[in-house]
């Protein structure tokens, strides 16, 4: 999907991304924005509008319904551009690549830059807004929410998360953001859920995730949203990723998503690696000490 953007990004005039830019500025006030307020919006003429409504037509990047009037609203793709440009401007970017993982409620591709670089676009909200403005709490004080809204806020969450972490949490190096999408250094290792352990690892290896875990909470994050898909084993050690969900520890329900974050890695591992792991490991305990500041090692929780 992204890669078709960059490939059309040569194509389009500055012109274009007014229209664009236009469209995204209505949808704050409506799902579908009126024809008729394009040209306001966009600061173009009426003929230009149509002339470029045609153009982002034809490459996918705006959407049409016809509902009480015309109305348009961005593709993903068109919301891709706008932030493809964005970063091409700073020289952030300078190239797409491969993609590195597609998953609900994100891309992620390898872009060209002074080095090898990552970039994240969110899709909260597009697919599953419904499920998204229930469960996220930056939708809940708003009339009018668009995908738009949901994607750009998850972004702007997981860039201050990233910033407030590194380097003292082993997460990914932040380098830009704009609206829905994050520029970020690649990370090396294995998925946790993909990654096979040794007998001889595995109370090693969550010993190092909780370390982690316990690091974000003296730094005043939690992650919210731990599981084995979010976090990367390798040579180096283990790397948390996907930070949309974080709250701050002073959030009234911080100490609550830190016990869950805790029991779903340990249960994970009990599950998996039931005889490397032992049953005295108690997420209760640990999640407790981390809150207090008290944990050192999953040693203490291990019976000699």
């Amino acid at each position: 999907m992204v890669r078709n953007v960059a490939g059309v990004m040569a194509e389009l005039e500055p012109e274009d991304f007014y229209l664009l830019s236009g469209v995204e500025q209505g949808m704050r006030f409506s799902r579908w924005v009126n024809r008729e307020k394009l040209p306001e919006y966009a600061n173009l003429t009426a003929e230009e509008v149509d002339y470029r409504l045609d153009r982002c037509m034809q490459r996918d990047l705006v959407q049409r319904k016809t509902i009480q009037y015309e109305g348009y609203q961005l593709a993903v793709e068109g919301y891709d551009a706008l932030a493809l440009r964005t970063f091409a401007e700073r020289d952030t970017v300078q190239g797409v690549g491969a993609p590195l993982g597609v998953g609900k409620e994100s891309d992620v591709l390898e872009v060209q830059s002074y080095k090898p670089l990552a970039l994240k676009f969110h899709r909260e909200g597009y697919t599953n807004f419904r499920e998204v403005r229930r469960e996220r709490d930056y939708t809940s004080d708003r009339d009018h929410v668009s995908w738009l809204y949901t994607a750009r806020k998850a972004a702007e969450r997981e860039y201050e998360a990233l910033e407030t972490l590194y380097p003292d949490v082993s997460v990914p190096r932040p380098v830009d953001h704009n609206r829905h999408a994050i520029v970020m250094d690649k990370f090396a290792g294995v998925e946790l859920a993909r990654a096979k352990l040794d007998s001889e690892q595995v109370v090693g290896v969550l010993d190092l995730i909780l370390r982690e875990v316990a690091t974000a909470y003296r730094e005043g994050v939690v992650h919210a949203d731990m599981s084995a898909h979010n976090v990367a084993i390798g040579e180096e050690g283990a790397t948390v990723f996907d930070w949309p969900q974080s709250v701050p520890t002073d959030h009234e329900n911080g100490e609550e998503l830190l016990e869950r974050d805790v029991e779903n890695l340990v249960d994970y591992f009990h599950r998996k690696y039931p005889r490397e792991t032992p049953e005295t490991v108690d997420s209760r305990a640990i999640a407790a000490d981390i809150a207090d500041d008290a944990f050192e090692s999953i040693r203490a929780y291990v019976e000699p």
